[in-house]
């Protein structure tokens, strides 16, 4: 059963998880007043690293795209190529009311997808041929809505927004790590001292609060896709396949797109690997229990 955008957008709304995530940004906009105000103190050359990173975060917002999708060697479509792939992605991001999509392959082994653009008018989703090995139509349908619930929500460029400052923080902390901003007198090396420690300091708490933010935005997405199919038990499944099979596949693979991992529905991460202990996603479980749960507040509205 689909439902209508206006009941889409009343069920999507998930107060306890707004509420997280507006906690989450104060934190982070609390972060950032106390980084910048210690480095005016300290007497950190300010603007300089502050133009640096913004010509960074603007190389990022324009670039960052096509980069994403060269890294991974992902493939646009052509019209009427895969025409019921791209009918699927069509209806369901009118659906969601998102202009028309681009879609794009990945000729690779490992079952996943993702979506970018930081706007609604130019956004892509991707999926690999794994993925559309391993799922049937419902379960492909669920995922792909996962994806375009990001490009509704502007997750890409609510986390760039985001995370600005923890660039600058981590400009900073090399700018000393590598020596370069020495001073000569006492009262200078103790304050450049300062400005080191509370760049790493912010660096690291700001790390830990976007990978909250993006768990708590995964969630967000989770319960869009399912209203917007009338299927969260469809999207549970698939988590738990391409989960399964991405703990299968070797490791070599996996490195082969491991780079953008914060972008997949499941993060094709080696368990070995340190980032699966600090993951941009919640865990499987979770995900499912909360899929379930919204599976029986839809049935009880039917």
């Amino acid at each position: 059963m689909v439902y209508s955008m206006r009941r889409v957008e009343r069920w999507a709304r998930d107060p306890g998880l707004t509420v997280r995530m507006m906690i989450v940004l104060a934190g982070l906009a609390l972060l950032y007043l106390f980084f910048l105000s210690a480095l005016i103190w300290s007497g950190v050359d300010t603007a300089t690293v502050l133009v640096i990173a913004v010509l960074l975060a603007l190389f990022q917002f324009v670039f960052s795209d096509r980069l994403a999708l060269a890294s991974v060697g992902a493939r646009i479509l052509k019209p009427g190529e895969m025409p019921r792939l791209q009918e699927m992605v069509e209806r369901v991001a009118a659906l969601a009311g998102v202009p028309r999509v681009r879609v794009g392959i990945i000729e690779t082994p490992v079952p996943n997808a993702f979506a970018i653009g930081k706007r609604l008018s130019s956004s892509t989703v991707v999926v690999t041929r794994g993925l559309l090995e391993l799922l049937n139509e419902e379960e492909l349908e669920a995922v792909i809505a996962h994806e375009i619930a990001h490009v509704r929500n502007r997750d890409v460029l609510v986390m760039t927004i985001a995370g600005f400052f923890v660039v600058v923080a981590q400009l900073v902390f090399r700018f000393f790590l590598w020596g370069a901003g020495g001073g000569s007198d006492r009262r200078r090396g103790n304050a450049i001292a300062l400005a080191f420690v509370v760049s790493l300091l912010v660096w690291i708490i700001g790390q830990l609060l976007l990978l909250a933010l993006s768990r708590y935005r995964e969630f967000v997405a989770d319960r869009m896709a399912g209203i917007v199919t009338g299927r969260p038990l469809a999207l549970a499944s698939a988590l738990w396949k391409i989960d399964g099979r991405v703990k299968r596949i070797p490791r070599r693979d996996l490195r082969e797109v491991e780079e953008l991992a914060a972008f997949f529905i499941i993060p094709p991460i080696s368990r070995e690997s340190l980032a699966s202990l600090l993951s941009t996603h919640p865990p499987v479980e979770e995900r499912v229990r909360r899929l379930e749960q919204l599976q029986r507040q839809l049935e009880g509205v039917r």
